[in-house]
């Protein structure tokens, strides 16, 4: 795979987007979902990195994840709270940056498996993208909490912590698949990396 300046547009521009989803509700507080009696902040990482897996493809988008986390690590505040440093990434929450490349390249690679566009496979592939996201942060978030930070909680627990997260980001990502639908059949193909690969 060849770099074009395009290429790096994009990625730029998909790390800015991951930037901003981190942070909205930094710059809005008014942007919590009230669900199941908590107030969930409206982060829009992961639907932006399964947008940008939709969008580029596996290579590209994980190239733009793979910069975001660089980015962050090296002290520019993008991570969510306007925080930055490589301790983010040792945090119990760390996990869930490490996600964002396996989300992009996996939704990418299931996106690019189809040439027509269709909502079931946006749909699969978003929600694939959720589970990588979940799976390898409360994972991460579980061996942190019980190692590193000597805290005593179970695998269960640290799950049952992070439903309303979850509820909130499967439904982000169910608008993710209908989102990249209704782009791809206004925006030329050339610009759909993910097929045009």
């Amino acid at each position: 795979m060849r770099t074009k300046p395009i290429d790096l547009t994009f990625g730029a521009v998909f790390v800015c987007l991951m930037a901003i989803g981190a942070n909205i509700t930094v710059w809005f507080p008014f942007l919590a979902i009230p669900l199941g009696g908590t107030s969930v902040p409206l982060s829009l990482q992961t639907f932006f990195a399964i947008i940008a897996g939709m969008m580029l493809g596996k290579k590209r988008a994980s190239y733009a994840m793979i910069t975001y986390i660089l980015v962050g690590t090296a002290g520019v505040p993008i991570f969510a709270g306007l925080s930055a440093g490589p301790m983010q990434l040792i945090s119990p929450t760390g996990g869930f940056i490490f996600s964002f490349v396996f989300i992009a390249f996996f939704v990418g690679w299931i996106t690019e498996k189809q040439k027509k566009a269709r909502l079931p496979l946006y749909s699969l592939a978003a929600l694939v993208g959720v589970a990588f996201n979940y799976g390898i942060g409360v994972t991460y978030m579980y061996v942190a909490m019980n190692t590193w930070l000597e805290l005593s909680v179970t695998y269960e627990l640290a799950w049952i912590g992070m439903i309303p997260f979850l509820i909130k980001d499967i439904a982000l990502s169910c608008l993710a698949a209908l989102f990249i639908l209704q782009l791809e059949k206004r925006v030329p193909a050339k610009w759909m990396y993910a097929k045009a690969s």
